[in-house]
């Protein structure tokens, strides 16, 4: 499916200020469908003098009127006349009188999207239009929660045909637990005075400890009521309870925590007052700090288990040097080698917030610990990465990283034994796949022989046991060693779910 983005600028829209205002309007989609009881669709000018969908918000507490998605749809015959009515004049165009919509009744209202492009005081331009799809086939007496809702809606309308909403300097901030207007609304006056509180909103300011009633109260005196005393509270708290800038906060009282936003009113530039949604919160913030919690726990194990690793790779570096038998050194020195390879994923990861890993860094420093097997008598070699890795998961880290360190340290030690030359690293990632070379321009395998050693063994045991790859040896056409290894990217796919 086509995103916003992608509808708009492939109908004519080329202005990126253009495109964002319309990502933040229809990102209120759903608040405006909410309030007005009605579909809401934003439609963008074609070359062919028409128009298209590029957003659709269904109300949540009422019958929609669209059960298939619309969005990519031209507009159709009956409405085109009042969409480029409302297109061309600038003003908000009501339908005369009822449009039948399959068989239903319906009120529409085109709606102009204006914005202005300069400095405030600049005229403003329809860039697109909105329309509101009211079903009048279940109509019924209105409660004086739906008059305000519309009342809200209106004024919002208002707002979006001069200009003045959405708001740009509002800040963005995750969907995830923002307040609805099914969640709690209070209108206040220009005074600040709440002059409507839903029953949801009157409930989450119970649960806060207010028990009287917040029509009539000063909303900035109801919270400051509801907070413990010598509590701390966010600075922008009194501009949101106060209406006066489009803004959310949290109120946390008597473990409950209630989130506000506020959306300021105006009628061409004078402020009128202020919607102000709120929602509890309070088990969302729970999990959030569980997770902050899990999260930090997690990275902590990570540092502990690379500080553990680091002392027995120090411990068996000790070893190594106090053995009398050069077998031995041998084999403490690559054990050190591989336990502090496995200790520079949990380093990584003990640095993050997430359970992957850049592995492109983590190889760079894997790189380092091959230095002292390079620096080796009468041998003088250079390592070389190419491509990209891209981020991998811990899981998946730890074995690529201990099976190239076990590849670079072989290609240096037998492949270079004694000469000079170079180990080159090159890395390909694919949507399919991850091939990884290694390969060195000393004295090459002979073809078909693969070493029996415990480091290939090893190497074996990672790739195809671990990873789910293959692996293969051969030799490079006149000289040197090449091994390619291959992991399908489901593997790794599988792993980050």
């Amino acid at each position: 499916m086509s995103t916003l983005s992608d509808l708009v600028y492939a109908h004519g829209v080329s202005d990126p200020a253009d495109v964002e205002w319309l990502h933040r309007l229809a990102g209120d989609g759903q608040l405006l469908a909410d309030l007005a009881s009605a579909d809401i669709v934003v439609w963008v000018p074609t070359s062919d003098d028409s128009f298209i969908a590029v957003a659709h918000a269904r109300p949540s507490g009422a019958a929609t009127l669209f059960y298939r998605d619309i969005v990519g749809d031209r507009v159709r015959p009956q409405w085109r006349a009042q969409v480029r009515e409302a297109f061309v004049t600038g003003r908000i165009v009501d339908s005369a009188s009822p449009d039948w919509f399959e068989e239903t009744p319906t009120r529409v209202r085109a709606v102009p999207i204006m914005r202005t492009r300069g400095p405030a005081g600049t005229p403003a331009t329809v860039i697109a239009v909105l329309t509101r799809h009211t079903n009048l086939g279940e109509a019924r007496t209105p409660s004086r929660q739906q008059i305000t809702f519309n009342d809200c809606a209106d004024d919002l309308f208002g707002m979006i045909a001069s200009g003045e909403f959405p708001d740009l300097d509002a800040p963005t901030s995750p969907r995830r637990g923002a307040p609805r207007a099914s969640d709690g609304l209070i209108r206040i006056d220009v005074d600040g005075l709440a002059t409507f509180a839903s029953p949801n909103a009157l409930s989450a300011f119970n649960r806060m400890g207010f028990d009287d009633e917040l029509e009539g109260e000063p909303l900035i005196e109801v919270i400051t009521k509801i907070l413990p005393a010598k509590r701390q509270f966010d600075e922008s708290l009194p501009v949101v309870v106060a209406g006066r800038a489009p803004w959310r906060t949290d109120v946390e009282a008597r473990g409950v925590t209630v989130s506000l936003r506020a959306i300021p009113l105006r009628d061409h530039g004078t402020r009128i007052g202020a919607i102000v949604l709120c929602r509890d919160v309070t088990e969302l913030r729970h999990q959030e700090q569980e997770l902050i919690t899990k999260d930090a726990t997690i990275r902590e194990i990570h540092h502990r288990v690379k500080n553990n690793l680091q002392t027995v790779a120090s411990l068996l570096r000790i070893q190594a040097r106090r053995t009398h038998s050069d077998e031995a050194r041998e084999a403490l020195t690559h054990a050190t080698r591989r336990v502090s390879a496995i200790a520079v994923v949990h380093d990584t990861l003990s640095e993050g917030l997430t359970q992957s890993v850049d592995f492109d860094n983590v190889f760079s420093r894997v790189l380092k610990l091959v230095a002292e097997v390079a620096a080796a008598p009468n041998t003088r070699a250079k390592t070389r990465k190419t491509g990209s890795f891209g981020p991998l998961p811990s899981e998946y880290a730890t074995p690529l990283a201990l099976a190239l360190t076990e590849l670079v340290t072989n290609a240096v030690e037998h492949g270079l034994a004694g000469q000079e030359g170079e180990v080159e690293i090159a890395a390909v990632r694919t949507e399919d796949n991850l091939e990884v070379r290694v390969r060195d321009t000393g004295v090459g395998l002979p073809e078909g022989q693969v070493g029996r050693g415990l480091g290939t063994q090893i190497v074996r045991t990672l790739i195809q046991g671990e990873l789910g790859g293959t692996i293969d040896w051969h030799t490079i056409m006149g000289s040197g060693t090449e091994v390619t290894i291959d992991i399908p990217m489901r593997y790794i796919a599988r792993a980050q779910v």
